[in-house]
């Protein structure tokens, strides 16, 4: 068996930091969207609230020497597995020794494993948080006369996004209780609705005078607006590259909780296990270690989490935003 045989006692505190680093940077999107609970161990169980229950009085007039009225919650329960993903860059002792500043192969090899591992979180919360079918309502642009559960696209011109965007806030609001505070809309979708008649008739005396991520925010009545930026090469190696953005042309409306905590509902959060040796509050760790048979030293990093929804009610999905 080729040593090391356990690279748990090879995690590097100095390249985990420079990965901390490089997360801070970017158009990355997925905590923002699914927030991070640190878990300490890989697998296990949270508690589920009853939404009826909640929205239910059970309190009644007490009459004098009377007991109250008792009630409580039902609870659920639901699991969740954080799965580790991993990748290495190995750095050879020829390649090392010819290097000159401002290269740097053990910063730049950390550099890329995270910008792998980031990349493949923001997949695994499109494909898991941002499509049809995994929330309590989707509803799908079209380009004219929307029926039931569809709209008019962002792009054409007699879409109403702000009226539109608003309606829908009440109608989550008037079955959960919580008015959603979060648009995650995909960059084309973005760029559409900078450039809607509607968007700019109601901003045209504002200071500004032109739309960003902010204006929007307040037009819609949410906290904040997100626009996923991060690009993918869909392509096998060595073929020409297929390149795309990886959140596509459709939109979220979700209430993403700002103090995110097992026991408060949200959207969805990012179960990230920190009790893996060496991992970070993210559930990420960088590994540097001898590879002696090879004349290199390997960067490896290890990201430790799974995305998952917590409250489908509490999201709704527009596919096909644009054309």
């Amino acid at each position: 068996m080729p040593n090391p045989t356990s690279g748990d006692v090879y995690v590097s505190n100095p390249l985990t930091n420079i990965a901390i680093a490089y997360m801070q940077q970017g158009a990355y999107v997925a905590p923002l969207l699914a927030p991070v609970i640190p878990v300490e161990v890989q697998g296990g169980s949270f508690r589920t609230y009853n939404r009826e229950d909640w929205l239910r009085s059970e309190a009644q007039e007490r009459a004098p020497g009377t007991e109250s009225v008792g009630s409580g919650w039902r609870l659920g329960t639901s699991t969740y597995f954080a799965r580790v993903y991993a990748v290495h860059k190995d750095v050879d002792d020829q390649t090392r020794a010819n290097q000159q500043a401002p290269i740097n192969l053990d910063r730049d090899a950390t550099q890329w494993v995270t910008q792998q591992l980031l990349l493949k979180r923001e997949q695994l919360v499109q494909t898991s948080l941002f499509g049809t079918g995994i929330w309590g309502t989707d509803r799908t642009g079209v380009a004219a006369a929307p029926s039931a559960g569809q709209f008019i696209q962002f792009d054409q011109a007699a879409s109403t996004p702000i009226p539109y965007i608003r309606a829908e806030q009440r109608l989550m609001q008037s079955t959960t209780g919580f008015r959603p505070n979060t648009l995650i809309i995909g960059a084309q979708v973005f760029d559409a609705l900078m450039d809607n008649a509607t968007i700019l008739e109601r901003i045209k005396y504002t200071q500004a005078g032109f739309i960003d991520m902010e204006l929007l925010a307040r037009a819609f009545g949410v906290d904040r607006v997100i626009v996923p930026e991060a690009i993918q090469n869909t392509a096998a190696e060595g073929l020409s590259g297929s390149y795309s953005f990886v959140f596509g042309k459709s939109m979220l409306l979700a209430y993403v909780n700002p103090n995110p905590s097992p026991l408060t509902p949200s959207a969805a959060y990012t179960f990230a296990w920190t009790g893996y040796t060496g991992a970070q509050a993210t559930g990420l760790r960088i590994k540097r270690f001898r590879l002696e048979q090879i004349a290199s030293d390997r960067v490896e990093g290890e990201f430790a989490f799974t995305p998952q929804v917590i409250s489908p009610d509490l999201g709704r999905f527009y596919a096909s935003a644009v054309a």
